[in-house]
């Protein structure tokens, strides 16, 4: 069975009785056309049903409008909710996007980055903080723009969007000291992203500077299930540590659990908790975890504007956006 022909900028043409060009112009964003000539237009491309090739128009001025994300651990509660936010914005900015969902390897973000290239992408967005830097000048050397969440590269070129980990972190120390408590832990996976470490040196070095007791514990990958790995270390030491600071929520959810179900533990009676990310689970009745709220829409506006920028307009400034995460109290902290 023979297919079905395309419909052609030509038909609508001829169907709206204008010539080519003033089909082009009423598919142009900002382009002149007289009201009546685009409404003859519009009518005859929807009798048609002929819609615009915008990926073959972009190809013809060398943009393909498709931007790429690039993640790991796709399926947790903050990566997740921070696709949610870069696609809604992307796409009201008029952008295709293309998510490529990789492993924890170098090798896998390298492959990615190279299909994002040969579909001639305009840009990627690495939400990942683990491959090495020289992935990034892979994007860079084939012409896109690159924008690096939650990294420590200091290479020029890509826009850096980070938090301010390290200071927040620094604030949980303080709030465990005034709610008493005298030995305390930090609660890592071995991930050892920019931003886990940030936020293990912040509050390390500010809790030593009230002249608190700091336990440092890493295991496996940021997951529920490390955390719970976690709390039987810790709690099972000599020393218990009376608050426990969790590098993200995922793996406070996970420690918490663990706390008061296999440990008997009460929080924050016995047990102060504090996590990062503030994902949906943080404000559910069985955590009310103490967190810092990622302001992920942020995030994603300051992306998607530095991407639908001039690359002129952008290519004096320094591409460095460094975001002020908020503290959110709840009820696994005393005091709060």
């Amino acid at each position: 069975m023979a297919s079905k022909p395309s419909v052609s900028a030509h038909d609508v043409a001829e169907r709206a009785g204008v010539s080519r060009s003033a089909v082009s112009r009423t598919f142009t964003p900002g382009a002149s056309v007289a009201p009546e000539t685009r409404e003859r237009v519009l009518k005859a491309a929807d009798e048609l049903g002929y819609h615009v090739n915008h990926l073959a128009r972009g190809l013809m001025r060398r943009e393909s409008g498709i931007v790429c994300l690039i993640v790991s651990d796709a399926a947790t509660p903050y990566r997740s909710a921070l696709l949610r936010e870069l696609t809604i914005h992307l796409q009201n900015a008029g952008k295709v996007v293309m998510l490529i969902n990789t492993d924890r390897s170098d090798d896998s973000v390298g492959q990615a980055l190279r299909q994002a290239i040969r579909y001639q992408a305009d840009a990627s967005i690495i939400l990942s903080g683990l491959p090495d830097k020289s992935i990034t000048q892979l994007c860079l050397k084939n012409g896109q723009r690159l924008v690096l969440i939650n990294r420590d590269d200091d290479q020029p070129g890509p826009l850096k969007i980070n938090l301010n980990d390290e200071e927040a972190s620094s604030r949980i120390a303080l709030a465990f000291e005034r709610a008493g408590c005298r030995h305390v832990a930090f609660a890592n996976s071995d991930a050892r992203t920019p931003s886990l470490m940030a936020r293990e040196r912040g509050f390390s070095k500010a809790a030593e500077a009230l002249g608190l007791e700091v336990t440092v514990e890493r295991y496996g990958w940021t997951g529920y299930e490390a955390g719970k790995v976690l709390a039987h270390r810790l709690l099972t030491r000599k020393i218990r540590p009376e608050a426990v600071f969790c590098a993200t929520d995922l793996l406070a959810c996970g420690f918490m659990d663990a706390a008061r179900h296999e440990f008997g533990l009460s929080i924050p009676g016995q047990l102060c908790v504090a996590g990062f990310d503030d994902i949906e689970q943080a404000g559910w009745e069985s955590y009310q975890l103490t967190t810092f709220a990622q302001p992920l829409a942020s995030i994603a506006e300051a992306a998607v504007s530095w991407l639908c920028s001039a690359p002129e307009e952008t290519a004096m400034s320094v591409p460095s956006v460094l975001i002020e995460p908020q503290l959110i109290w709840r009820k696994s902290v005393r005091g709060g």
